[in-house]
């Protein structure tokens, strides 16, 4: 049996899936925070460094494969500690717009919340086939299925941002965002204690 058998994590398929996922984020997420500021959005401001985070820790991830199971136990742990902090920078700049209310343009943030989608579900398809294993393939699967789930989110939220006239839907879906982030967070951070314990 070949070690890609005895380790899935191993397989050149995860590693060409990774630098999909890697490629994606980093392109998208430079470009969604350029809309997020032109649009005034905080929605896409959030989702914009999600699809950074998720970039760096996706290629955290590349640089890992072929490490011990301590060691990406370990890598999981940074991630999912990684995502909790930038849960909590969405969650204190959302608190801070909510004071400032500024409304968003609702015609950019849906157009650049929808391509954002389109990318999320682009590399949420890569990685179905890579979605089980130790904390750290586990960790990089959350990551893109939040994006997605975020992305939809962000859509919603552009529409009731121009039917209400109000920036309340946008500040709305940032704190969920947030609370995504730190779950999730939580999630890493488990898997990869449970690792670290039985390595």
């Amino acid at each position: 049996m070949s070690g890609s058998d005895l380790d899935p994590h191993l397989a050149p398929a995860y590693r060409r899936a990774l630098w999909i996922v890697v490629l994606l984020n980093v392109g998208y997420g430079l470009v969604e925070i350029v809309g997020g500021f032109i649009s005034g959005s905080q929605a896409l401001k959030a989702d914009a460094l999600d699809f950074l985070g998720d970039g760096s820790i996706t290629f955290l991830a590349l640089l890992s494969i072929g490490w011990s199971l301590r060691w990406r136990a370990r890598s999981a742990l940074l991630q999912g500690l990684f995502l909790g902090a930038l849960g909590m920078v969405v969650l204190l700049n959302a608190a801070y717009r909510t004071i400032m209310l500024n409304q968003p343009e609702a015609d950019l943030m849906g157009i650049f919340g929808f391509v954002a989608l389109v990318v999320n579900l682009a590399s949420a398809a890569v990685l179905v086939p890579h979605r089980t294993g130790d904390a750290n393939v586990r960790a990089v699967w959350l990551f893109s299925r939040n994006d997605a789930i975020g992305n939809v989110a962000v859509v919603i939220a552009a529409g009731l941002v121009w039917w209400t006239g109000t920036p309340w839907p946008d500040l709305v879906v940032a704190f969920v965002i947030a609370g995504l982030f730190l779950q999730s967070s939580w999630v890493i951070v488990r898997d990869a204690r449970r690792d670290l314990g039985s390595s």
